[in-house]
């Protein structure tokens, strides 16, 4: 068995007969080459040949989904497509701030943030939502009637994406904090503090786009036109928004796919 091993899997690091010491130790560090290659095929040998998964099976019983789809967007109710005109003048305006971005990006870094910004690490989703969207937003609680503060309270309003914070953020962040707001975007209304982290996140994406960029933007367009169809009556500002949003990721990000038809 051990010779038929040996034809189907070369060793890649042969090791001749060798005196090795009496005291040699394979649980120490090796002192020589000789002893390290030799500790190396004992371990080796120590491996078994054939290796079962320990898999939870109550990790199973949600069926995973994966959103594959390729359609396009709804098509605007009657009266809500932009024109033509419009969406060339927004391209144009996108592409002036994110030109402008890119030429003060350093000076924006080199700004001090106030005392009360805390900005989350990439990976927490949950601090993402909250600095973004503000805990009313985010929990869903009617802001108060009286003006009960004379100040901001940011922790509760949501920090508004200010150059010098969006700025500190690399890709890898911009697109983990997309993905965050996109997938409560999925389940929740639109608000005007989503709709402004969602242009700057997007004035923030290099190009070309990566994979899972490229993904993203689609999915939000999608749900754009999916929101926008739903809309009983005619709120002028947000449907702006929710088309401006379609407007660059379709003509902007070349994405011609998911444009409006001019109205």
């Amino acid at each position: 068995m051990e010779s038929g091993l040996e034809e189907l899997m070369p060793r890649l690091l042969p090791v001749d007969d060798c005196d090795l010491a009496e005291d040699f130790d394979p649980t120490v560090p090796p002192r020589t080459p000789q002893e390290y290659l030799k500790r190396v095929q004992i371990e080796a040998a120590r491996c078994p040949d054939v290796v079962v998964a320990q898999i939870d099976p109550r990790k199973l019983k949600k069926k995973p989904t994966v959103n594959i789809s390729i359609s396009g967007c709804q098509p605007a109710p009657e009266g809500y497509s932009p024109t033509l005109k419009w969406q060339q003048q927004q391209v144009a305006n996108f592409s002036a701030v994110r030109q402008s971005l890119n030429k003060h990006r350093n000076h924006w870094q080199s700004q001090h943030l106030d005392s009360n910004v805390t900005m989350p690490k990439s990976e927490d989703e949950e601090g993402w939502k909250k600095f973004c969207l503000g805990e009313r937003v985010y929990s869903e609680i009617d802001a108060p009637s009286d003006n009960e503060n004379l100040g901001i309270d940011y922790m509760k309003v949501g920090f508004p994406p200010l150059l010098s914070i969006v700025s500190r953020m690399n890709q890898a962040t911009v697109t983990s904090v997309l993905e965050y707001l996109i997938s409560w975007f999925g389940e929740k209304k639109f608000t005007p503090e989503l709709g402004r982290w969602l242009y700057a996140l997007l004035a923030c994406l290099e190009k070309p786009l990566l994979p899972e960029a490229h993904s993203l933007i689609r999915q939000l367009a999608r749900r754009c036109s999916e929101v926008r169809a739903l809309k009983e009556s005619k709120n002028e500002e947000q449907i702006s928004a929710l088309n401006l949003i379609i407007c660059l990721v379709s003509r902007y990000f070349d994405q011609r796919d998911l444009a409006d038809e001019p109205s």
